[in-house]
């Protein structure tokens, strides 16, 4: 059996399980295995699998536990779509999502940064705007999350002005 095929057993196996988590694990290996057809649709795999988990956390209803190894691979991946989203100026729906996602854990550090990542959103800063004046990424890359978690001060001012937004509506 090639490596290839070793490696689709896996990732099918993986999928059987619902194992979202060891998807991830595979990931390196699909990067350096897979043609970019068969790498999209492994992706759309790990997709498919959170938005099941997600509706089943909602349906539920359930908070998502950062520390639980399923849970931190769907919200590692429901955050990845939504950063795509906003890539692909779809920002509307990556707001929505980033809001979906900051209800979705008891963890205040992961609630806050979806917080402020769908005011961001609403505020319709592009994804480099928010890179670039919001995220402090130097910051995030040593805190070692997999989502922007450190913000520079305009951060405040942004939800500062969102709050006193809101209270006018």
């Amino acid at each position: 059996m090639s490596k290839v095929e070793e490696l689709k057993t896996k990732v099918l196996n993986a999928h059987k399980d619902a194992d979202i988590a060891l998807l991830y694990v595979l990931e390196q290996s699909a990067h350096e295995l897979f043609d970019e057809e068969t790498l999209s649709g492994f992706y759309a795999n790990i997709l498919d699998l959170s938005l099941e988990r997600l509706t089943d956390a909602l349906e539920a209803p359930r908070k998502m536990d950062m520390n639980e190894v399923q849970d931190f691979a769907t919200l590692r991946a429901l955050y990845e779509y939504a950063i795509e989203h906003y890539s692909a100026d779809q920002i509307d729906d990556a707001s929505a999502l980033f809001e979906v996602l900051s209800g979705l854990t008891n963890e205040n550090k992961f609630t806050d940064a979806m917080k402020l990542h769908t005011v961001a959103s609403r505020e319709k800063l592009s994804l480099d705007e928010f890179i670039d004046n919001i995220a402090d990424v130097e910051a995030t890359q040593k805190a070692g999350t997999f989502y922007i978690s450190e913000f520079t001060q305009k951060a405040q001012k942004l939800l500062n002005e969102d709050k006193s937004t809101q209270k006018m509506k």
